[in-house]
């Protein structure tokens, strides 16, 4: 009888939960099929779908994780998608007219530069945003950050995939470990960095009442500058192969902490948020 007036509970697993798996699995699948077509037919017509799907396919398979998991409504994916690709894009356009004579030359001071001149950029869509008062929530912040990230993050590694099959005259394999490496990196890069600055601005505005950007949002500014210039310098001067590897670990776990913290307490403070969905 108790069986009947109390039934054990039924968790029912959202699919929603797994819509990044199924892009990220797609997205693989196409890259791995067109990247062998590539390498068997030398058909360079081929070219931009594979730079775009090694580009683009884990960043946009971790917006959709972020999004599903963090399940703030307050945002459509329309506009999602648009901060991901013009946040993205603008970001990328401004700091290429502003880094053009920067880059001239690879020093300390070049790279420091470099990075204040990134991490501002990509700032440019999400602070567009953060004049509009519907979006109150340090999930929206988190949300408007690492979309900008990722498309910055995306179309930047388009470039450089680009850049190493040109340097290279051609060779497929270069195009290859350059998008493999930075895919696989991009979660502790710019999403990362520019994640972790918006979740903090959005966070103080919550808390404030009003817009403002007070000591704690110049220091989250400051320490993504410190760990982009960071990255910077183990992967641009010339260091032994340990430190240089070593410091890459380093770096990306500290900025994988710092947005994975900032991802559990936007999920936490989230109203009406299930923070076990």
């Amino acid at each position: 009888m108790s069986l009947l007036t109390n039934p054990a509970p039924v968790h029912i697993i959202s699919p929603m939960k797994y819509t990044w798996l199924f892009v990220l699995a797609a997205g693989i699948i196409l890259f791995t099929v067109l990247d062998l077509s590539l390498r068997a037919t030398g058909n360079t017509g081929l070219l931009t779908a594979v730079l775009f799907l090694g580009a683009f396919t884990i960043p946009i398979s971790l917006v959709i994780y972020f999004y599903d998991h963090i399940r703030d409504h307050d945002i459509s994916r329309p506009l999602l998608a648009a901060c991901f690709m013009v946040g993205g894009g603008l970001g990328l356009l401004a700091a290429g007219l502003v880094e053009f004579g920067t880059l001239r030359t690879l020093g300390l001071g070049a790279l420091i530069a470099v990075g204040f001149i990134e991490e501002a950029a990509k700032l440019i869509f999400p602070l567009f945003m953060y004049t509009r008062k519907s979006y109150r929530h340090e999930a929206d912040g988190l949300l408007f950050g690492v979309a900008a990230g990722m498309g910055f993050a995306a179309l930047e590694t388009m470039g450089y995939g680009l850049l190493a099959f040109v340097q290279s005259q051609g060779s497929i394999g270069s195009l290859e470990q350059t998008l493999l490496l930075r895919g696989l990196l991009s979660p502790a890069g710019h999403v990362a960095w520019t994640g972790l600055v918006c979740a903090v601005l959005w966070r103080e505005r919550q808390r404030a009442g009003h817009a403002l950007i007070n000591l704690k949002v110049l220091v989250a500014f400051l320490l993504a500058v410190t760990l982009h210039t960071s990255w910077d310098i183990v992967n641009t001067l010339n260091m032994p192969a340990a430190v240089s590897y070593g410091g890459m670990i380093v770096i990306s776990t500290a900025s994988l902490t710092f947005l994975l913290m900032r991802y559990r307490e936007s999920r936490r403070t989230l109203p009406g948020a299930d923070i076990t969905a």
